[in-house]
């Protein structure tokens, strides 16, 4: 499973973020496109090994309130819905 997420991971542009994004309401200012996608590339390995330890709390100054807000609600569904997996 990781080798896929790994694959995946490394293909995955900006773009990919964006439209991932706009299709869940959520608009993200340039500012915040390009921290998602840094974080993304950069952390996901340390997410994936241990994925109860990451506290999306210190992340909500790098987005609007309102962004935050629906990208919390995302992830505590997708975390819900593929936790088992990891």
């Amino acid at each position: 499973m990781f080798n896929l997420i790994e694959r995946y991971i490394n293909r995955m542009t900006k773009e990919d973020i964006n439209n991932f994004a706009i299709s869940k309401d959520i608009h993200l200012s340039n500012e915040e496109l390009d921290f998602t996608y840094d974080f993304v590339k950069k952390n996901y390995q340390s997410f994936l090994a241990n994925p109860q330890l990451f506290n999306i709390e210190r992340y909500k100054d790098h987005y609007t309130k309102e962004n935050f807000s629906k990208i919390t609600k995302v992830f505590s569904e997708y975390f819900q819905k593929y936790s088992n997996y990891l």
